[in-house]
């Protein structure tokens, strides 16, 4: 049945069967920014012409509404109980981003039957909202939906810190992710950074562990530098890319969404919105079949 609802997703509604590009931003530690680098650059991308959409993937915990400031009457609970469709539940954010909010202090969103994946494919399938790109604002952490979500994007972009937690949870997600689920490029945004200098050698701290322990890629598309304007922005309840749009940190954003546009979409399985949902719901239900291996 997963299949056949999967396959269904091939017949989505983009025009001219337009492809998706599809970014997980996911970081291992908490508290790097990944939130905020994920809806920055969104809008930055808004701003170029871009349809934009959000997926707040982190089930539980979800805070891409909160840090925005806007209330979301529904999300993807209601989508999974049959209340609400996809599209009713998206949310506009600043220039017209659209946000898929998910639900906060909720268990079960986290821990997801094998039902409620083949309802997420049906509402990703039945979804009359266009877009270009959608971006994937993982939890932290390495648990089972930030790996599913990371191996199940075209690009992932993992957020570090100079710091010794940052960097080591960050190499454990690029370890895991490689070894066990076959990602084996990685783009990498260094945040809040004194310099571009910082930057890079934060950027060598991590390729230099990585090049000798993985058969990884790792490529430096971003250096966020560490902005006042940041907290500022964070009082006026912005984003600072809104509030103070020729800021150091803004400035910063716009030079990674200019990238992301640069980025080819593959055209095998992965490069497309259906085959990222089709893959993220591929896990089978233990209860199903207790004989897999």
């Amino acid at each position: 049945m997963t299949r056949d609802q999967a396959s269904g997703l091939r017949m989505m509604n983009q025009p001219n069967n337009d492809k998706v590009k599809v970014i997980a931003v996911s970081g291992g530690k908490g508290g790097v920014g990944k939130t905020s680098v994920s809806i920055n650059t969104a809008v930055a991308l808004a701003e170029k012409g871009k349809r934009v959409l959000v997926l707040d993937a982190d089930l539980g915990l979800a805070n891409v509404d909160v840090m925005l400031g806007i209330r979301a009457e529904r999300n993807l609970s209601h989508v999974l109980s049959g209340e609400a469709e996809l599209d009713d539940i998206i949310v506009r954010g600043p220039k017209g981003i659209g946000i898929v909010p998910a639900t906060s202090g909720t268990q079960a969103m986290v821990e997801l039957t094998q039902a409620q994946h083949v309802g997420l494919i049906r509402a990703f399938s039945e979804m009359k909202t266009q877009f270009d790109v959608l971006i994937v604002d993982t939890a932290a952490g390495i648990s089972d939906m930030v790996l599913s979500f990371s191996r199940a994007s075209q690009d992932v972009l993992i957020v570090v810190c100079d710091e010794p937690t940052s960097i080591t949870d960050a190499y454990a997600l690029i370890k895991i992710l490689s070894r066990e689920h076959g990602v084996f490029r990685f783009k990498i945004v260094a945040n809040m950074v004194r310099s571009l200098r910082e930057g890079m050698e934060l950027f060598a701290k991590l390729s230099k562990v990585t090049d000798r322990f993985l058969d990884v890629a790792l490529e430096l598309v971003a250096t966020v530098p560490f902005d006042e304007n940041l907290r500022k922005s964070v009082r006026k309840q912005k984003l600072v890319i809104e509030a103070f749009p020729k800021s150091p940190a803004a400035i910063a954003y716009h030079g990674l969404a200019n990238k992301i546009m640069s980025w080819p979409i593959p055209q095998q399985p992965g490069g497309h919105l259906e085959f990222f949902v089709e893959r993220l719901v591929q896990r089978k239900d233990p209860q199903e079949d207790t004989t897999s291996e």
